[in-house]
């Protein structure tokens, strides 16, 4: 007895890279010339598009988004018994860096609707101790960067701007890296432009650029004997391969940012009905600004329904990827006061949160797919 065929078809992932433009050119160039490391010409040319696309005076490029965040943290003069607030809910990147150089990562809890960092509670948490304040913009919308640089300049604490997530992003019409002492930036493979890996520091002051330099080079200090070290640093440098596919990536970037915001926008229309049926979906705008959709995320209206629906789309060859753990609920934390504390919004996120394809190299009808499974699912 013959069976009917199966109908098979692709994996659909979280994220698939766009590489449309200058990438093979520009890598070429660098492989025809011999300029590989990080010596290459291409990094300076990456630094200063990128810095100046960012609106900031100097821009510092290196190995990762977190090798910018450990650079940045230890060039701020954040060190041994510093408290540094920052959200709970975020990448552990942040709280990692922090506590490398002694300091202590003090949690906020984050908003129901942005899911950013909630400002309001930024004040309550400062002490005598608190040198900084760490902003991570989340999935797509930015924190309230107007409300935490007022809440800096009155206490005279260091910002500190995570903006891996947010390329091309604004603030009250303020590019998203422009605000505070420093900010960082990723360009791992799911960023809206890629290197596959690397970063970057940029900021305003010119002696912080200099030691963000001098610690992603192993602390070399220019015009001194070779070799010779003063402190502590990295090799956490960003190679002249991954600065030309960067450069050629963000030639394209308000094009990047309009099918983003397009993905977003499919999204949100085509699915609004699992509102019906207690998902919560990311919010359109705010007062401040208008979702980039770096992630399309859901949340689930309980933790079963998030595992049932996940389940669901990968027996129908759907990716989706879980939202960040909270901080305070680490492992590492286990045995510390810190685990004691409680962030009913972060963890309601973390645990019921999760998203869906939304890459810039998703095609449309890898898009209606996804919106055909969860139909289905929901009848």
């Amino acid at each position: 007895m013959s069976h009917p065929k199966t109908e098979i078809r692709s994996y659909i992932p979280v994220n698939t890279p766009l590489f449309r433009g200058n990438e093979k050119k520009y890598l070429n160039e660098c492989i025809d010339m011999g300029w590989i490391s990080s010596e290459g010409a291409f990094v300076k040319k990456f630094e200063e598009a990128f810095s100046q696309y960012s609106n900031r005076k100097y821009g510092i490029a290196v190995a990762n988004g977190s090798a910018a965040l450990d650079i940045a943290v230890k060039a701020a003069g954040i060190g041994q018994g510093d408290e540094v607030i920052m959200p709970t809910f975020t990448i552990i990147s942040p709280a990692f860096s922090v506590m490398r150089v002694g300091a202590t990562p003090v949690y906020i809890d984050s908003e129901e609707d942005t899911w950013n960092m909630y400002a309001e509670d930024i004040e309550r948490k400062i002490t005598e101790k608190t040198k900084a304040i760490i902003v991570v913009h989340i999935y797509g919308l930015p924190a309230n960067m107007e409300r935490v640089m007022e809440i800096a300049r009155k206490h005279e604490l260091i910002v500190i701007e995570d903006a891996a997530e947010m390329h091309g992003q604004t603030c009250n019409g303020q590019r998203c890296g422009s605000f505070g002492d420093i900010s960082t930036f990723s360009f791992y493979a799911n960023k809206v432009i890629t290197t596959g890996e690397g970063g970057m520091v940029v900021c305003n002051d010119e002696k912080i650029a200099e030691k963000c330099r001098q610690y992603r080079n192993l602390s070399f200090v220019p015009d001194k004997r070779r070799f010779i070290h003063y402190e502590t640093g990295w090799n956490y440098r960003m190679t002249n391969m991954q600065a030309a596919v960067g450069l050629a990536q963000l030639e394209q970037i308000t094009d990047f940012i309009e099918k983003k915001r397009a993905i977003g926008a499919f999204y949100r229309r085509e699915l609004a009905f699992l509102t019906d049926h207690g998902f919560q979906l990311p919010l359109k705008s705010t007062d401040y600004a208008e979702n980039i959709y770096w992630v399309f995320g859901l949340i689930a209206p309980d933790e079963a329904e998030k595992e049932r629906v996940i389940r669901y789309l990968e027996d129908h060859a759907i990716g989706t990827r879980p939202f960040f753990w909270c901080m305070h609920e680490q492992p590492l934390y286990a045995d510390s006061l810190v685990a004691s504390q409680h962030f009913p919004v972060a963890e309601k996120m973390a645990r019921r949160g999760f998203y869906i394809p939304s890459g810039l190299g998703i095609k449309e009808e890898e898009m209606q797919i996804v919106v055909s499974a969860f139909r289905q699912l929901y009848g």
